[in-house]
């Protein structure tokens, strides 16, 4: 920031920011960018046969499902993503267990997103990391079993921004539909094996020094039991390197639009985190920070 020193309008961020205008967008909701995720359960409807009424899977567990807001929600048993960028965070579900029928049930709390997690993040109680300690922790069974319990409830998160892709679409009411195609996402990936799967094509793109936009990953679901006899969902992805995609001036902007919607919510973590640190401040506290942030420049030598 403070090595600009001439006006360049072609970089509107950089210039927003230098001149004060950093916290004046007109857009501070979060973003309208679609959701997606896998559908860890099959939803089921009814089908007319004859004079009966049978009740058949719609969407089969194992199928990817994309929140589009303001639309409705697609799915799709293979899905091929365009991956713009990624960024990692932490997350925290709390529980609500005063909800009533139709309440949410709990809220997250989340850090800001960063490119790595090697840092301590700020998120939205007033903390770090969700609360989680810095550093590695060489013996997690030396903790507290309070502190257990809560690093257990943590989760560390890989966010995917960018474009997707659905040849066979359906929807909860009208069936199968023609496919979608390049439609901006974000996809926050917790399950800790998914991380991980989903992370290797990242690592194959840096070994062979190519960039995630230039390629595509295709994905479907592949099961997981668990000891009660249910399952859930992983990704298994696949890229072909040989393949590659050209960078046009709309990927330019949908480039720009995902870094922006990076900005908004760190900012409103961000925001968050102030009000939290400063409403557990004493009042003698208070005073004391706000004497440091009202110190004139000519009293500084």
């Amino acid at each position: 920031m403070n090595d600009i020193v001439t006006i360049n309008t072609d970089n509107y961020s950089a210039m927003a920011k230098a001149m004060g205008m950093a916290g004046e967008s007109s857009d501070k909701k979060s973003s309208t960018l679609a959701r997606l995720k896998l559908q860890h359960k099959p939803i089921m409807g009814e089908k007319q046969v004859g004079d009966e009424v049978e009740t058949v899977v719609k969407i089969k567990a194992g199928s990817y499902k994309l929140d589009v807001p303001e639309d409705t929600a697609y799915y799709g048993e293979e899905i091929t993503i365009r991956p713009f960028m990624q960024r990692f965070m932490y997350k925290k579900f709390v529980k609500n267990h005063n909800a009533k029928q139709g309440e949410p049930q709990g809220t997250y709390h989340k850090t800001i997103m960063a490119d790595n997690l090697n840092t301590d993040l700020k998120d939205t109680q007033g903390t770090f990391n969700c609360g989680k300690p810095s550093g590695y922790i060489k013996d997690f069974k030396s903790l507290s079993a309070d502190m257990q319990t809560l690093i257990k409830q943590i989760k560390r998160v890989r966010v995917i921004f960018g474009l997707i892709s659905i040849k066979n679409v359906k929807t909860e009411i009208e069936g199968n539909l023609d496919g979608i195609t390049n439609v901006p996402f974000i996809w926050e990936i917790d399950n800790r094996e998914a991380f991980k799967i989903v992370g290797n094509p990242f690592t194959e793109l840096s070994k062979a020094r190519k960039l995630p936009v230039q390629h595509t990953i295709t994905a479907v679901g592949d099961a997981r039991s668990i000891p009660n006899g249910e399952k859930f969902y992983v990704p298994k992805v696949a890229m072909d390197l040989t393949k590659s995609v050209s960078v046009s001036e709309e990927d330019q902007k949908t480039f720009s639009d995902f870094i922006s919607w990076i900005e908004n919510h760190n900012a409103y973590i961000l925001s968050k985190w102030d009000e939290n640190v400063n409403s557990s401040l004493s009042p003698d506290d208070a005073e004391t920070v706000d004497s440091f942030v009202q110190i004139d420049d000519k009293e500084v030598v």
